[in-house]
């Protein structure tokens, strides 16, 4: 899959199946969305595009306004959402920056000069929802008369319903903060992860007394940040961790901890700090290594444990991660397998 930092660039396809959103989290509604694109680009043999936003439209108006509680939680960052559309098949995404100039666009002169003259567009997909150009004044019907004017095919696909439930962003981060990850995962078709390159911390886990039998070196974590101030899930969950080795049939169970850190720092700064809970042989000699450091990994969130709290020091922070690891192995030893069922996706319930 072709990424494309705007479409004034020779590599973007000279004419293309397009749709166009932010697919945040890439939900069972996008992936339909995607097959149903993918399709209708088969049959005119186009490639498939998709045009998305960063930031999210909704952030640059919540700073606009000055009011950041406008702002939607993220539930993925560009690197997941991008790596999710290349799964379901896309041949080049083309990530629009949505600045005052897009902002204030017409929505006429959105489809001349994105959509035709920048992306050639032969066929546009929308949603039953969407809206574009300054002030949302375009909507599918505006879309379609220009489609009849312009030369282009448009179609609309209407929601995308999973048990009775619409399927949607809004509705996958209301999951997330619930901490309802089964919830989230039946919305989004697998589970809730989270990837990234470990990086440095502040090395404050090997300070941490541990007392799992040979472990004398704290609770060493793997650090992930997270790219975004305001995450859709927030807390400490039981976790497994793919690609420590850069082997994705490695899996590492863990207790992770995914917000701001208030006991220890409370600087906004959003990470996803990973404590493995029992190391592989091989992998276990080389811990204290800067083995891990740069490795690209991706952590499923599979059950929320607590909320993040603040703590009176590390006295109580240590009970409390004693407390996480215990509830952890509890978890992970009620399960039957490896999450099989959510992570094993069929066809069909990926469509």
């Amino acid at each position: 899959m072709h990424v494309f930092r705007g479409f004034h660039h020779p590599g973007v396809a000279a004419h293309s199946a397009l749709t166009i959103g932010n697919f945040d989290g890439v939900h069972r509604g996008h992936q339909a969305m995607l097959a149903l694109l993918l399709s209708e680009a088969r049959h005119r043999g186009l490639p498939t595009c998709v045009l998305t936003f960063e930031p999210h439209p909704r952030d640059f108006f919540a700073r606009k306004l000055g009011k950041p509680e406008l702002a939607p939680a993220r539930i993925a960052t560009l690197r997941d959402k991008l790596q999710e559309l290349e799964r379901c098949g896309v041949d080049q995404v083309v990530v629009l920056r949505f600045d005052e100039a897009l902002a204030s666009l017409p929505a006429q002169d959105f489809i001349q000069q994105v959509l035709i003259n920048g992306l050639g567009a032969k066929y546009v997909l929308v949603g039953d929802d969407f809206r574009f150009g300054a002030k949302r004044q375009g909507d599918y019907a505006t879309l379609d008369a220009a489609g009849q004017r312009l030369g282009f095919d448009v179609a609309r696909m209407m929601s995308y319903e999973v048990h009775g439930l619409r399927v949607s962003s809004s509705a996958v981060r209301e999951a997330l903060a619930a901490g309802d990850m089964d919830g989230a995962a039946r919305l989004l078709g697998r589970p809730y992860a989270i990837s990234g390159h470990v990086i440095h911390g502040q090395k404050l886990g090997r300070q941490l007394a541990e007392t799992a039998p040979g472990r004398g070196d704290g609770f060493r974590t793997l650090n992930l940040r997270f790219d975004h101030d305001k995450p859709a899930a927030h807390g400490i969950f039981a976790v497994r961790v793919h690609g420590i080795d850069g082997d994705e049939g490695m899996t590492l169970d863990g207790v992770a901890s995914l917000g701001v850190r208030p006991t220890v720092e409370d600087a906004g700064r959003v990470l996803l700090e990973v404590h493995a809970l029992d190391w592989p042989a091989k992998l276990a000699a080389r811990l204290g290594a800067a083995e891990a450091y740069g490795k690209l990994v991706r952590v499923e969130l599979l059950q929320k444990l607590r909320d993040e709290a603040r703590f009176d020091g590390l006295d109580s922070l240590t009970a409390a991660i004693h407390e996480d690891v215990r509830q952890a192995r509890e978890f992970f030893a009620q399960q039957a397998g490896p999450h099989a069922a959510v992570r094993r996706q069929t066809t069909r319930d990926r469509i």
